[in-house]
This record gives C-alpha cells, structure tokens and sequence, in this order.
C-alpha cells in the first residue's frame, strides 16, 4: 500500500499523521501521532485510525538527541507497524513569501528561498525546514511536498494585503501575508460539504490555539485576517504579543536599551497569556487558576477576539457564520461562550447546553449567526495537496 507521511515540525514537537495514498478518492488515515518534549525527555506516541496504541516510546533526557536521530527513530517506527511503502513526504511550511501560493515540490532553489523568510517566522520556519532536510538525508528519493501556511490567503483584495510603509518596502516583498491558512482551507471545505450553495457565506473562522488568529472569509475565500507580515500578529497568543502599537518596540530598544534579539525573544516567547498572567500559557491552566492575572489574561484573550471579529465584520459587509476550531476553539466551551456574548450585538446567540455539549451547531435556534465547532486538519489537508502533486509527477 502507497503511503503519504505528512509532517508538522515545531521547536519542542513533530507531529505527524500517516494516510494511505488515495489514487482517485480522499486519503484515508492509517496512523497518527506525535513527538513532544523534544530538548527534553521526547515522547512519542503513535495511534491507528482506530485509536489503538502502535507505539510509545520515551527517551531519557539526552541534549544530544536531535529532530532528526527522532524522525529517523519515527521513520522506523512507522514502517515495523505500517508498511514500507512510503512515497511522499508532506511538509507545513508556515511562510511561503509572495512567491509562493501553492503547495511545490521540494527542492533545493526552494529551499533556498524558504530560509531566506526564517526571519518573519522564527518560532516555526526553521524548525519546518529542518525536518525537509532531514528527511532529504534519510530518504534522499522521497518526494517531498511543501504546504504554506500563507497560501490560502494569497487571493486577498490589494487593500487588505497592503501596509501603510514606503512604496519600495511593499514592492520588496514587506506586506500582510496571513497565516494558519492550511488549518482555514480545512475549514472552508467542510463548509462547502455541509452548505454547498453559499460555502457558508460572510463567515469568521476562529483558529484559537497556542498561536491564534481570526480569518474572514466569503464564500471559502479569504477576504483578510488578523496576523500580517508575521505570525506575531493580531489576536493575544499563548507566548505571543499579538497586535502592538510599533511605538513600543521603539521604546524598548531606544529607553529600554534592549536589543533586537532581546526584543524578539520578548514578543514571540515571554509575551501574550504568558506575560499577562505571569504563570502560563496554557488555556486550561489559566481557566483553572483563581489569580487575578490569570482572569486578566483570558479577559484580554476574549476581549481582542471580540474587537477584532467586529473588524472582519466590516470587511465582510456582515456576518452569516462563525467557526471555532483549534485547541482552545474546539475544546473551550467557556471562552466559545464569552466571545459569543461579546458579539451578540452581531446576531450571535449560542445554545448553553450544545456549547457544553461541544455539539457541532452551538447557536441558538434564534440566532441570526450559525455558530458552528468543525475540528480543523492541517495533515489531512497536507496530505491532500501531496496526493495531488503525485498525479502531478511524470511516470517513471
């Protein structure tokens, strides 16, 4: 059986689903998992279809132990329990620039230009191209399939994608790009599947994880979105800042003294519900706390999703559904419900018990916006856009 591997690298994990190659039909998953800890004491669990257990693996704490030693240990893994028939190998790329719209074939120029935007996505971009060249090492023939995080919203108006610098700055590439595109792709197909007539018309999917953001789209098509030129902006994130006023990063290198390395490391790691509540970035942990800064924190999280879904809003012309999806979206019934009630001035109204439930409408039978939980799948979607580029490939 041909297989297609799809792939998600991040600093301190690598997660991965592994789907039969689908010929004519959709891929089907054969297994599932992830790599976490890594720096530390990495994990690695993996998952059939079914759920069942395939592996569990624990390494003890070994600086030395490198993405690449664990995916080669994963590659192994997957074809003791699987099979040996891998063919291709498909990537998240979370930046793709203004060149690069489309999934492509990996290959060194690519490669090349993909480093060069590492600066405008330091927590992700290096560690996703690392695990392309790891992969190059370990199976020099594989195909490999770069997915961009950026593509979905190459088609956005010129107004939405401009910023308000310098003609030449804009023409070198310096512009809103938008990001979390392959997760709202998902989104914009199961809403096609489910209202085949409108796509579910003026609608904000809300991808609200450890990195979060909020995406306008009409019809399936992105129309804008809150982050920009970077990942580092629009919405409060787990460690990131979110949206800042550009006069702040002034004041802490010029008053602060602070260098840029230092302020970078501020506004991607130490920023956001970390920074706010001073103990976490993780949701749960904070719903779960009695601090005060902890409130504070989740009080700010809803408040800019709120103020910035009015902002997409207004891009749309109005509001006919609004998604949640992502870790927070789709497991946090108490922030679905606070945001809600900040945009009942839109027509929102939610369903208390469907939202507890986690039902897959949460609105109100009255509500003039259908409120909706679709789970996103990024590697479904990676995997998706590999099966194409395959047919794609001349025959030997």
């Amino acid at each position: 059986m041909a297989e297609i591997l799809c792939l998600n690298a991040g600093s301190s994990s690598l997660k991965f689903a592994l789907y039969a190659e689908p010929g004519t039909d959709e891929p089907s998953l054969l297994a599932s998992g992830k790599i976490e800890n890594i720096g530390l004491e990495p994990h690695l669990i993996a998952r059939d279809a079914k759920g069942d257990v395939l592996a569990d693996r624990r390494w003890t704490k070994d600086v030395t132990i490198t993405h690449e030693t664990l995916l080669k240990d994963l590659l192994r893994e997957i074809e003791a329990s699987v099979g040996e028939d891998l063919i291709a190998v498909g990537h998240r790329i979370v930046h793709g620039g203004a060149d690069y719209s489309a999934p492509a074939r990996v290959d060194a120029p690519l490669l090349a230009a993909l480093e060069a935007l590492c600066p405008l996505a330091p927590l992700h971009q290096p560690h996703n191209l690392a695990a392309v060249r790891a992969v190059s090492r370990l199976r020099p023939a594989l195909l490999q399939v770069a997915c961009f995080d950026t593509g979905f919203h190459h088609g956005q108006p010129p107004v939405a994608t401009r910023l308000a610098l310098p003609r030449a700055l804009g023409e070198e590439g310096m512009r809103r790009y938008g990001f979390h595109g392959i997760s709202y792709e998902y989104i914009a197909r199961q809403l096609r599947l489910i209202d085949p007539d409108t796509g579910g018309g003026r609608t904000i999917a809300a991808h609200l994880g450890n990195g979060a953001s909020l995406c306008a789209m009409d019809g399936g098509r992105s129309i804008d979105t809150t982050m920009g030129f970077t990942a580092l902006d629009g919405l409060v994130m787990g460690t990131r800042c979110g949206a800042l006023d550009p006069g702040a990063v002034l004041y802490l290198l010029q008053q602060r003294g602070m260098t840029a390395r230092e302020v970078e490391h501020l506004l991607y790691s130490e920023s956001g519900l970390l920074g706010v509540s001073g103990t976490s970035s993780d949701m749960r942990a904070l719903l779960g706390s009695e601090t005060p800064a902890a409130g504070e924190a989740i009080d700010l999280f809803v408040w800019q999703i709120a103020r910035q879904a009015g902002a997409l809003a207004s891009s749309l012309g109005g509001l006919d559904s609004f998604v949640f999806t992502a870790g927070i979206g789709e497991n946090a019934p108490e922030i679905r419900a606070r945001v809600a009630d900040r945009l009942r001035w839109l027509g929102v109204a939610l369903d208390t018990d469907a939202n507890l439930r986690g039902a897959s409408v949460i609105s109100a039978p009255f509500s003039r916006v259908t409120v909706r939980i679709i789970p996103t799948d990024e590697e479904w979607m990676i995997a998706i856009h590999t099966a194409d580029l395959l047919r794609e490939e001349p025959k030997p």
